[in-house]
Order: structure tokens, then sequence, then C-alpha cells
């Protein structure tokens, strides 16, 4: 009996691996793509990108642009993971199953977080590019809107499983729903939802250079605009500062995790 179970379990990874193999070969096929050539290529790439991907003194001549559109792009991105997660708290009061009002309310929450959510950011950027063009409204109504679909469903989780006990014992002594809301529902899941938030921060500084590319702002706008000028000493400046910002954030998150978790 056990044989005839591990030889099923046996038979359907193997069928798995048949199946994954014939549509990796298929999308190869479809796509015209010589693996070959693209193997023997890496070499070729890597010198490449050691010749010419390096910031050079007239790269440093255009740091302080660099750097202004740095910060503007997180500004942007703080701005919107911020303005996004209260949103996405209220939203949470009314999706999460321990402070829901009622399972209209609830259902409602749920459906807008998974609508947001699952709409990338590049697809929203293009979509926004319709109304508000090239702009950094733009890039910021993109980060928002990806950034309040995700902060809702991590809320509402959180306030599930952190916060069931305390709001049971406040109902029991016939606290009002503000009152278990104010006194229950934040200081109990404060920690986990700043946690929450500076992730969102982190991801959106990620998602802003694909964004300011689409949109044409930030820092994004600046290496597209070096990269199809075939200014890669300048591009790679911007790769680094990027790089930097992003190391230099996750830095002071951990930080304030350790300070308040």
């Amino acid at each position: 009996m056990l044989d005839n179970f591990f030889l099923r379990k046996r038979l359907k990874l193997s069928l798995l691996i048949v199946l994954i193999l014939a549509i990796t070969y298929g999308a190869i096929l479809i796509a015209e793509y010589d693996i070959i050539k693209g193997f023997t290529s890496i070499p070729e790439a890597f010198v490449w990108g050691v010749q010419n991907f390096y910031p050079d003194a007239n790269a440093f001549s255009r740091l302080p642009n660099i750097l202004n559109k740095l910060i503007e792009t997180v500004l942007i991105s703080v701005a919107s993971a911020s303005t996004a997660a209260i949103l996405a708290f209220l939203f949470a009061i009314l999706g999460s199953h321990t402070t829901r009002i009622n399972g209209f309310f609830a259902s409602i929450s749920r459906l807008f977080a998974t609508l947001f959510r699952n709409i990338d950011v590049a697809v929203w950027s293009m979509i926004l590019l319709f109304s508000f063009g090239q702009s950094a409204l733009t890039g910021y109504f993109a980060l928002f809107f990806v950034s309040f679909g995700f902060l809702t469903r991590a809320f509402t989780e959180t306030i599930d499983e952190v916060s069931n006990d305390s709001v049971e014992a406040l109902r029991a002594t016939g606290a009002s729903y503000i009152s278990t809301i104010t006194n229950a529902v934040v200081p109990s899941s404060a920690p986990q939802l700043i946690s929450w938030l500076l992730f969102m921060i982190e991801t959106n500084i990620r998602s802003a250079t694909l964004v300011g590319i689409l949109t044409g702002t930030g820092i994004g706008f600046l290496f597209d605009l070096y990269y199809k000028s075939l200014d890669y000493h300048s591009a790679s400046l911007v790769v680094i500062m990027v790089v930097i910002a992003i190391l230099a954030l996750e830095a002071l998150s951990n930080f304030i995790r350790r300070v308040i978790l």
C-alpha cells in the first residue's frame, strides 16, 4: 500500500516535470530563442559591462541632478505608501473578521484590496498615463493604488491575528466600537502595521525606478534618458545611487523594526 502511494507520487512528479519541460520548449520555439547563442553571449556581456557600465568624471558632474531626482523619487515613494496606509487601515478595520461592521462592507473591502493588489504597478502606470500624462502625479497614483491594495490585505490579516483577544475583552465590558478600535486594535497591532508600512516604502522605491521610466519622472526618467543617449557611465551612476538609497533605507527600516518590535 505504501509502495503504491510513493509510486503515484513519483508518477505525478514525473508528469509535472515533463509538462514543465514541454511548455519551456514550446515557448523557446515560439520565441525563436537561441539557447546556445544566449549562453555564449554572457561572457561578452560581462566584458561590455566592465568596460562601459561605470561612472566617470562626466557622470559625477551630473551627480547633483541625479540626487535631486533620487530625492524626488524617495519622497513620492514615502508619500504614496504613507497615504495609502491611512486609507488601507480604514478598509482593514471594515474588512477584518474581528472588527467588521457587517459582511457587506467586509466583502467590499476585501474586493478592493484584491483588485488593487493584483494589478501590477507598471499596468497602473500605463492606465494612468491616459488621464494624467507623463507627470509625477501619475507615478504617485500608480504606487498609491498598489500600496493600498497590498497594505489593506496585510493590515486586515494583522488585525485578525493580533487583536482578537483584546477586542473580545473590551466588548465584554460594553465598550463602544470606536473605543474598541482605539484601545485594543491600534495598540496591539501598531508595531506590525508600522513594519508592513516600512516594507511597502522599500518596495515602492524599487518600483519607482520602473514607474519613472514609464511616466517620464524621477530617477527612472534620468536612467532612461542617459541609457538611450548611450551615456552608460551616467546611467551606471544612477543605478549605483538607487542601490545605495535602497540599502540605506533598508538599514533604517531594520533599525526601526528592532526598536518597535
